[in-house]
């Protein structure tokens, strides 16, 4: 199997390509910081960020596939990302609440030694229960909130706020597993 190179410092992320093709896969931190304040569609904007992403892992690896995944939170137009602080952590879940919401999540790969690149993207509906002020400071209070694009991880404890989803549950987690191996068979490896 040709070396793959994840460019995330995602804890989810790592565990589903661990999950998926095995201990081998190897992780590089992007330089690339996200800017979302670009006026384009979520669609767009996710591709243009994992993109850029392995972009600038890219360069380290001279014989790599290297992956660069992004997600966003998309509310009513707005984009949602991580919260700022556990304030804010507050407002985003409070909009969240009662409300549905689309998850995008763009997956680029590039071939170092070709330079040839593929990116997707993958969105999923995802609908939240009415929360209760006493449920979201509970939650922001374990920090998990933190680190998250919306406020929220579908895969750890915010899975209780979920009612349903329309779509694929790993595209919310991060990483849309069944794109992300469809554009690898296009490159030459398949899981199986």
């Amino acid at each position: 199997m040709r070396q793959l190179i994840l460019a995330s410092t995602s804890p989810r992320r790592k565990e589903l390509m661990q999950r998926v093709y095995g201990k081998s896969v190897e992780f590089a931190s992007p330089s690339y910081e996200e800017k979302n304040h670009i006026k384009k569609t979520p669609a767009e904007l996710v591709k243009i960020h994992a993109l850029a992403k392995a972009q600038s892992v890219a360069p380290h690896y001279p014989d790599a596939l290297v992956i660069g995944s992004d997600t966003i939170v998309v509310l009513k137009g707005k984009v949602l990302g991580k919260p700022k602080n556990p304030d804010d952590a507050k407002a985003m879940l409070k909009k969240l609440s009662n409300n549905r919401h689309t998850v995008y999540t763009g997956v680029a790969v590039i071939d170092t030694k070709t330079k040839k690149k593929l990116v997707d993207y993958d969105k999923t509906d995802v609908f939240f229960k009415r929360l209760s002020q006493k449920e979201i400071d509970a939650y922001v209070a374990t920090g998990e909130p933190l680190d998250k694009a919306g406020a929220y991880g579908i895969q750890e404890k915010g899975i209780v706020f979920i009612r349903k989803i329309n779509g694929d549950f790993f595209t919310v987690m991060g990483l849309p597993v069944f794109r992300l191996n469809a554009m690898l068979s296009r490159m030459g490896v398949p899981v199986f």
